[in-house]
This record gives C-alpha cells, structure tokens and sequence, in this order.
C-alpha cells in the first residue's frame, strides 16, 4: 500500500517535467512592402501548435525591440522592406539582437534599410536599390525578375536547418547582384543566371543566431512544403 502511495506521488512530482513546452513566440516584422497576408498567414499558421505569432508593422514595430517589450517574444522574423530609422530606434534594434534576440530573415528583408549598413551586417546581406560602395568594393543596382521556375540545391544537409531536406524546384522571385557576407555559413545555393547563387545562409550576430532565406515571395513559395519545412527549422534552430 506505502509503496503504491509513494509511486503516485513520484509520479505527480515528476508530471512537470513531461508537460509541453510553451509555444515559440513569433513576432513577424512587416511593412514596406505588400504581401498576401491570408496565404502568409497560412504558412504561418502551417508551422504547428509548436509556434504562435503576432504580426507587427514597422514603424509602430520598433517599440517592440525595447527592453521593456523583448520578453513578449522569442524570434524576429522579418519580412519587411522598411527603409527610416532614428538614431534611438537603431540603438534598440542593435542591442535587442546583440543580446541574443535570434532573427528569421525572409526575402525582401535584405532589401531595406538602404542607408544603415549596420543592418546588411546583421543579416550577412544586402540587395542594394543604387549602387554602393561596401568593404572597398563598388557594387552595382541589384536587380529582380518575377515568377521563375528554378531549382534550389541544398548546400548543407546536415545543418539543422536544411536537416531532411533534398534538391527542390520553386516558383518564386530571384535576386541578382546582392552582397553576402563571405563569412556566412551558406544553406542553400542555386544555379539559375538570374540570380546571386547564395540564397540562404545562417551566422551569428552577438548572441543571435541568424537565418536568411531569399526566397518568400508570395502564394506558391508560401505553399510550399519544402519552404515551409525551412521556415520551421530555421525558427527551431535559432530558438535553441
């Protein structure tokens, strides 16, 4: 009798311990930049009860890279195309990520913030509207080019980002010409002329670990189960 008492406790004592984990806490960064959100949102929402996300417009966003505000969630990610920042609001977005506040970076996320470099460095990239001088070299407007078919090759599979994931095809917008951090590591390549062959990376910033994926541009990238598995375990990776 004492010892099935004692076994009930020790169960109870231990039950904790086997509870679910809370959900990561995703605060999506937009503004700058349409999109479609209801498909946006399904993908999101295609990530699992694992995650929950708010979706914050810039500039009202940058309130939540205040200290006050960066337990609200647990990764940024970015889908933004904004291109002003005050000084203020720069010292708080470089200190919240510093820190260890991790970032998912989507598409046209290496578009903004054309005059702060700090932030290309951030992310590791920067698709540039006019040409630029960056590290001692002159690089030329980027260009773009809608809805191409083209294959994406999986440069890593054993990081856990592109973890399980083969070779695919994608329908989506490619990138020419943007700079890439030579010290990144590289995820994902492709071999398609209109576009830079580095299309997904991963680095750290401070504390932060850091994901890109160039790719996100709307419904059928969206829709896609090889993206969305990115999108999940590049949140996964950064959060740990």
């Amino acid at each position: 009798m004492k010892k099935g008492i004692l076994a009930i406790l020790v169960s109870f004592v231990l039950l904790p311990s086997f509870a679910a984990k809370p959900p990561v806490k995703i605060l999506v960064v937009t503004g700058g930049h349409g999109y479609n959100k209801e498909t946006f949102n399904e993908m999101l929402n295609s990530l699992g009860s694992g995650f929950t996300f708010e979706v914050a417009e810039l500039p009202d966003a940058f309130r939540m890279f205040l200290p006050e505000n960066r337990n609200k969630y647990d990764v940024l990610l970015f889908y933004h195309m904004w291109q002003t920042i005050t000084p203020e609001q720069k010292e708080a977005f470089v200190s919240c990520i510093k820190d260890g506040k991790p970032v998912v970076a989507l598409h046209h996320s290496i578009c903004a913030f054309d005059d702060w470099e700090e932030y290309w460095r951030i992310i590791g990239g920067k698709y540039f509207h006019k040409p630029t001088i960056l590290d001692g070299k002159e690089y030329p407007a980027c260009s773009y080019i809608h809805d191409l078919h083209f294959k994406v090759k999986v440069a890593d599979k054993k990081h856990p980002v592109t973890k399980g994931i083969n070779d695919f095809e994608i329908f989506d917008e490619t990138y020419k010409g943007y700079w890439v951090d030579p010290s990144v590591k590289v995820l994902l390549t492709t071999d398609e002329p209109s576009s830079t062959p580095v299309i997904s990376w991963a680095k750290k910033y401070g504390k932060a670990k850091i994901v890109v994926l160039q790719s996100g541009h709307d419904t059928p990238t969206f829709q896609q189960a090889e993206f969305r598995n990115l999108l999940r375990q590049a949140l996964q990776w950064v959060v740990k």
